[in-house]
């Protein structure tokens, strides 16, 4: 990691333009996924289950070209990736099925929700009472939370039933996040996001099998997008970034994902947003935000 030494003596994340460029790419490769779902004909967790699949090789080689560890871990440090794996795979698939259901902004926001149970998870693991920003960025993301999903019910029951599903992936994302706390401090980036892969690929192939979706499919291009796009480039260049910014700054640029959401699904969907729908997204985006920089 880079540091500079601040006017405070502490260390702090030095980045520049490439750095910015990594971050704003990553968020703009990520918020374009949920087009290419709704553009795939093999069912939502078919094509999150291929999204995984297609990503593993391209995953593995960027871990051996960066001469990350991929074999020989602790039987703990397996069990977890494991573990964190199934949760990955719950979480794309449940976001998958949200994305079919609500508004694409809406699924961007309640997908990247798991950052606040991070959070109380590591309070309560600290034995402390959450501070005043914490406590605020909770209120404002339950807030906008009830704003979004009461909307979503004056709309219909489907498109309610679909944020509920995104928000259980920002859920799951946090076990699988969670779950790989330890692992994390002494292995490599793309070699857990690999492992968590082939662990997750399973998972979601039975899930589309389960529920019948069609799993073959006719249509290649939304798949190899979604996996190159999504799973590779969108992570890749995050965890590239997100060494380089404090948590502030990390949090205002994920705003970006919602908002090239809105301007997809208006023009791809027809998707039409009031302002209540923003005022929602506001508050979500602030608490996420304001989470993230209590973390600093």
């Amino acid at each position: 990691m880079t540091n500079a030494t601040g006017v405070n003596g502490q260390d702090q994340p030095r980045w520049n333009a490439l750095h910015f460029a990594a971050l704003m790419g990553g968020n703009m490769a990520l918020a374009v996924g949920p087009w290419f779902v709704r553009h795939a004909d093999s069912g939502p967790v078919s094509a999150g289950f291929w999204r995984l699949l297609l990503a593993i090789p391209v995953l593995f080689a960027f871990a051996l070209l960066g001469r990350e560890r991929v074999s020989g871990y602790a039987r703990g440090t397996w069990l977890a990736i494991a573990g964190a794996g199934v949760f990955f795979g719950l979480d794309i698939a449940s976001w998958h099925i949200g994305i079919g259901m609500t508004r694409m902004a809406n699924a961007t926001l309640f997908g990247n929700s798991g950052s606040l149970v991070v959070i109380a998870v590591g309070l309560f693991a600290l034995h402390r009472a959450p501070r005043r920003g914490e406590w605020a960025a909770f209120a404002l993301a339950i807030a906008g939370s009830a704003v979004l999903l009461g909307r979503s019910l004056e709309i219909g029951r489907t498109t309610l039933i679909g944020d509920l599903f995104c928000i259980a992936a920002g859920l799951l994302y946090a076990g699988y996040i969670l779950l790989l706390q330890k692992p994390r401090a002494h292995l490599g980036s793309w070699a857990l996001v690999a492992w968590s892969s082939v662990a997750g690929a399973p998972v979601m192939l039975a899930t589309a099998l389960l529920i019948g979706e069609p799993v073959w499919p006719t249509l290649w291009w939304p798949l190899v997008a979604l996996a190159l796009l999504g799973q590779v480039t969108g992570q890749g260049l995050l965890i590239y970034a997100m060494r380089h910014f404090p948590p502030l700054v990390f949090g205002l640029a994920l705003l970006t994902q919602p908002a090239i959401a809105v301007a997809l699904g208006w023009l791809a969907f027809g998707e039409v947003l009031v302002p209540i729908d923003f005022l929602g997204m506001a508050m979500v985006g602030a608490g996420l935000v304001l989470a993230r920089s209590t973390q600093e």
